[in-house]
């Protein structure tokens, strides 16, 4: 077997941010010894979600056992998950911050066959997935990450499933989203959209210009997927969501 050495493109300061949390969860629940530090369970883990690193390259690479690597990370993914903000968090933060409006998309996180696959394959991508609704600040950084659906929901519908749309206009949040969300109602800006017939000069400037803001919403969507755990995930369809949330809050520790 052939070893080679890797790097990870993370600084200092996101280790030692995890290797803390996990320090505190092992003091929390009595651990008194395991077979790597907090900072070594910390390094596992960001090799398996920045990196993408499958379970049997990691168990080889840390000389431990497949199941270890396994508890390991979804204790720690967990963890994480655990602290990032609900839809009402982020939605006060954004207002806060004197923002009158946030920008609204949808991504399909593509992952492995599973038993019943019908609800969870996407025409859209043609592949099968989960679905997952992001918000986003006008600047295009990540403010909340919704549980995960299956890829055959619409857009649309995963919004109002999750309250997005009523929680941010009961906020006097304006949310800006493209044609995926026509017909979400007041407080949600979408494109005109034509049929057989070409739009006239001032409904193709306002597209132009709505494209222009919500364009930003891709840098939240690149920010996730360049995790490549999110590449294509082969757990379970349900840990999708503790992935999303997961790096969700290492990326708003990398900012702050």
């Amino acid at each position: 077997m052939l070893f080679y050495p890797a790097t990870i493109t993370l600084s200092n300061r996101t280790l030692d941010f995890v290797a803390r949390l996990i320090r505190r969860h092992r003091a929390a629940i009595g651990s008194r010894w395991r077979r790597f530090t907090p900072g070594r369970q910390a390094l596992l883990v960001l090799a398996h979600l920045r990196n993408g690193d499958t379970y049997q390259r990691l168990a080889s690479g840390f000389g431990i056992g497949l199941a270890t690597v396994h508890r390991y990370i979804r204790e720690v993914v967990d963890l994480l998950s655990a602290v990032a903000p609900s839809l009402e968090q982020a939605v006060a933060r954004l207002t806060e911050s004197f923002s009158n409006y946030a920008l609204l998309d949808g991504t399909v996180i593509r992952v492995d066959r599973v038993r019943h696959q019908k609800p969870y394959y996407c025409m859209k991508t043609r592949h099968h997935g989960v679905t997952l609704q992001v918000l986003t600040d006008p600047y295009g950084r990540l403010a909340w990450v919704s549980d995960g659906l299956p890829g055959s929901v619409y857009d649309l519908t995963a919004a109002r499933h999750h309250g997005v749309l009523d929680t941010c206009r009961d906020a006097g949040l304006t949310l800006l989203a493209d044609r995926g969300y026509i017909g979400a109602g007041d407080g949600t800006i979408t494109p005109y959209r034509f049929w057989k017939k070409e739009l006239g000069p001032s409904y193709k400037a306002a597209n132009n210009a709505h494209a222009a803001i919500r364009c930003r919403v891709e840098r939240a969507m690149a920010t996730l997927k360049n995790w490549r755990v999110l590449t294509r995930v082969r757990a379970s369809p349900e840990q999708v969501t503790h992935y999303a949330r997961a790096i969700h809050v290492l990326e708003q520790q990398t900012r702050s």
